[in-house]
Order: C-alpha cells, then sequence, then structure tokens
C-alpha cells in the first residue's frame, strides 16, 4: 500500500489544532503518510488587511482562530475546496455542522475512490423524524468509509500540548490505528473504540448540557446544582443514544473521553458554557454573543438542541428528555432561565 495523503477540511480554532497535530505527526510517521504537503481547506475571508490563506502559509500561524500557535511548514492553506482535497487519501472534516452539507456537494464524485474519512463536527442532522450522527452523512454521501473523532478537548489547550484525550470511534480497527497514528502525541492520547455513533453522539449532545451548565453559572447556583446538571445530562445522553441507535456501546459513556470527561470540561469551560452564562447576565440573544464573543466561531449547543427537539416531536417523545427540553425551551421560546431545574 502507497502512503496516506491527508486533507484538513476546516481551518478554524479546532481544525487548526488537529492541523497542528497532523502536520508534526506526518513528520514523525514519514513510513505510512505523505510528509511533503498537508493541504487545509481555508474559507477565505481577510483579516488584519490580509487574506487568511496567505497569513496561514506565510507565517504559519493562524493569527484569527489560533493565535500565537505555530503550525508546521508542510501545513498549506488553500481557499479551493476541490484543489485541497485532490489525491488525497485520509480526510479530515473538521467545520461547524452548519457548512457540511455545502461541502459535501462540491466533494461528491470528486474524492479518491479508496480514501477514507474522519468527522470531528459536533452536532446531529435531523430530518423529520430521521436522525443521522455526521459520520454516516460523510460515508453516505462520499461513498468512502468514515470514523469520528470526540473527547474533551478544547481546542486552545490541545494546540500548546497541555495533556489531553480523545476518542476515535473506527470503522475497522485498522482504520483506527491509522487515525491514532495521525493525531497521538505524547500529550493528546487517543483511544479507539468500534462505536462511532456513540462517539459522534457524545459529540454532539453534551454541548446541550453544556449550555444548561452555562445557564447554572448565569443565575449562580452553584457547584452542587452544576454536577447535577451534568449527571442529568449524562443519562440523557445515553439513554438517547440507546433509543434511538443500535448497538452503541456503553464503555463509550464512563470509560472514554468521549464520554464523561468531554461533558466534565464542557461544562467547566468552551464556548457553549460561556455563551449561556453570558445569555443569563447580559440577557442578550445568543446571535449577538455569538458574534461579540467568540470571533467568528459557531455555537452548536443550542442548535443541536433544537434539531433534537425537532426529532422527539416527530417521534412523539417530546418530554422524555427533560434538560435537553429545558435547554430548547429556555434559548428558542423565552422560556424564563430560572424554569430550568423545574421537574429535572
Amino acid at each position: 500500500m502507497g502512503k496516506e495523503r491527508v486533507a484538513i477540511i476546516g481551518s478554524g480554532n479546532w481544525g487548526s489544532a488537529i492541523a497542528k497535530l497532523a502536520g508534526n505527526n506526518v513528520k514523525k510517521h514519514s513510513d505510512a503518510f505523505d510528509d511533503s504537503r498537508v493541504p487545509m481547506w481555508v474559507f477565505e475571508e481577510d483579516y488584519e488587511g490580509r487574506k487568511l490563506t496567505e497569513i496561514i502559509n506565510t507565517d504559519h500561524e493562524n493569527k484569527k482562530y489560533l493565535p500565537d500557535v505555530r503550525l508546521s511548514e508542510n501545513i498549506v492553506a488553500v481557499p479551493d475546496l476541490l484543489e485541497a482535497v485532490k489525491g488525497a487519501t485520509a480526510l479530515v472534516f473538521v467545520m461547524p455542522h452548519q457548512f457540511l452539507n455545502k461541502c459535501l456537494d462540491q466533494l461528491e464524485g470528486k474524492v479518491e475512490k479508496n480514501a477514507k474519512a474522519i468527522s470531528l463536527i459536533k452536532g446531529v442532522g435531523v430530518e423529520g423524524s430521521d436522525i443521522h450522527v455526521f459520520a454516516d452523512v460523510i460515508q453516505d454521501r462520499l461513498g468512502i468509509s468514515t470514523s469520528a473523532l470526540s473527547g474533551a478537548n478544547i481546542a486552545n489547550e490541545v494546540a500548546i500540548d497541555r495533556f489531553s484525550e480523545t476518542t476515535v470511534g473506527y470503522r475497522t480497527e485498522e482504520e483506527g490505528q491509522m487515525w491514532q497514528k495521525l493525531f497521538q502525541t505524547p500529550h493528546f492520547k487517543v483511544q479507539l473504540i468500534d462505536d462511532v455513533a456513540g462517539v459522534s453522539l457524545c459529540g454532539a449532545l453534551k454541548n446541550i448540557v453544556a449550555v444548561a451548565a452555562g445557564f447554572i453559572d448565569g443565575l449562580e447556583y452553584g457547584n452542587n446544582s452544576k454536577a447535577a446538571i451534568m449527571r442529568i445530562g449524562l443519562l440523557e445522553m445515553k439513554h438517547f443514544c440507546q433509543e434511538f441507535f443500535d448497538d452503541v456501546k456503553e464503555e463509550s459513556f464512563l470509560q472514554e473521553s468521549a464520554g464523561v470527561a468531554d461533558v466534565i470540561t464542557s461544562c467547566l469551560g468552551g464556548r457553549n458554557r460561556k455563551c449561556a452564562e453570558a445569555f443569563v447576565k447580559q440577557k442578550k440573544p445568543f446571535d449577538e454573543l455569538e458574534r461579540d464573543m467568540l470571533n467568528g466561531q459557531k455555537l452548536q449547543g443550542i442548535h443541536t438542541a433544537k434539531d433534537v427537539h425537532i426529532f422527539l416531536k416527530a417521534r412523539d417523545r417530546l418530554g422524555a428528555y427533560p434538560l435537553f427540553d429545558k435547554v430548547y425551551h429556555i434559548s428558542w421560546e423565552g422560556l424564563p432561565v430560572e424554569k430550568l431545574t423545574e421537574g429535572l
């Protein structure tokens, strides 16, 4: 077999952090990967009077989304999506889920037949009573095997080599080991599990729980309340996954970084918690807070709460997941945030 050729599809905060790991690791494992060039698709925009691709390729730093972190010189920012994936056999999808379908529209029929992919995208795809994780969406649209990566991974901490763990849910063990080789470092431990759906769903649903934790912080209810929200939220995540997806593994929730660890870190830090706290204290709408606080990044938790609500309504299961329900109604329907804990 030839060497894998990696392409990163996305270049935000998490995408740039992952690109740093991949750029270094393809050189470390040059027996398995083409280490000469790792294209990273960048949605072109201006930053401080320069094109973002020019900044990344000249200064080897994504100054907008991951400032003060040097990227390996083999990371090449490419503004054309099809050019970025040309010849690639290992596609890393890492972007806000709102942009995925438009990307897949361009990529259908244009990727290598022997390619495989991994999704680092948080969220779920809902169409009425159907729900899909994005690894399945990518696999179905492009016809290539697609794994998933998720875990307790605040991007800025990963990028500066603070000790972290993550989980890869793989389609085949061989693919899992390849993705592990691409991402693992002495400071970033990659665990493997045969559970694409469980890993993907944990990464999506924990953002709803993080919004609830942010509401608790905004209300200044304290640590007992936040701990209760984490416990209730993790249970709702587990029950939701087991109700609507076959073969989700028990271990994904309590033994893997994608489960309990990601719930904890997202409820302590991260953009969803931060914006939800500001929602309570500043009494501004979420779209305004996203614009003011996130430097171009996207909120995920409130949108996943809406998707889950639409899905549960279509399945006649409204009320079955009280915490998810409360986050939706507070975020989208004007329910007073003080009602969050009623009925939990």
